[in-house]
Order: C-alpha cells, then structure tokens, then sequence
C-alpha cells in the first residue's frame, strides 16, 4: 500500500490501471513476471487455474500491448504451440511509472488553474 495523505494506493491496482488490464491479465502478468520462463497457453490455464479462452484473451491482449513476447514451436506431428514469456520488466516498469507521471503532471496543471 501506498499512503497518499488522505487515500491508500494498493500498488498492484496502481500498475494494473496503469496498463489498464483486467484482474486475470493483471494475475497472469504477476505469475509471468515471478517466472521467468516460456509457457503455452495450456500450462498457463493449469497453473493459474483459470479457463484456457481467459488465458487465450490475456495473453493476446498482453501482446499487442507489446508486453509479453510470442515465439512459435512447430510440432512433428503438424501444427504449432505458441509459447509466452514477459518481454522486458524494465519497459512494463517504464510504461507504469510514465503512466504515474503524466497523472502528477495533469493534477499539478489542474492545482495550477485552480
């Protein structure tokens, strides 16, 4: 938590907004960041017990937002799997904290032409 004079600022909510995903994006970008390792879809939804289309979903989504990378594994049988592995904590961090930013500066113009 983050004790901002009269209001408490829980850290994750912070960085979740900030990136503006939902609770199961937040959850599988926490769970990525703790592992840095690659994983498919199918072993995401088993460790995070949560539904495969909701991995699916967060995964795609942590993509375009060029958070997570995607690299493809051709199987001998045919087909491919996608594995996922977080991009670069330095720039998730950046992207948070130019977020904060941008809101000190609005609220600072704001107070300014109060």
């Amino acid at each position: 938590m983050i004790d901002f004079a009269c209001k408490k600022f829980d850290l994750e909510e912070v960085i979740k907004c900030s990136l503006g995903l939902s609770k199961a994006e937040f959850r599988l970008l926490k769970f990525m960041v703790e592992h840095e390792k690659k994983f498919t879809t199918d072993e995401l939804a088993k460790k995070l017990n949560l539904d495969k289309s909701t991995i699916q979903r967060s995964v795609k989504k942590l993509h375009e937002k060029n958070i997570l990378t995607r690299s493809q594994i051709n199987q001998s049988a045919g087909g491919y799997v996608f594995l996922y592995r977080v991009k670069d904590k330095t720039n998730i961090r950046k992207i948070v904290t130019d977020t904060i930013d941008n809101w000190v500066s609005v609220f600072k113009k704001k107070i300014a032409d109060w």
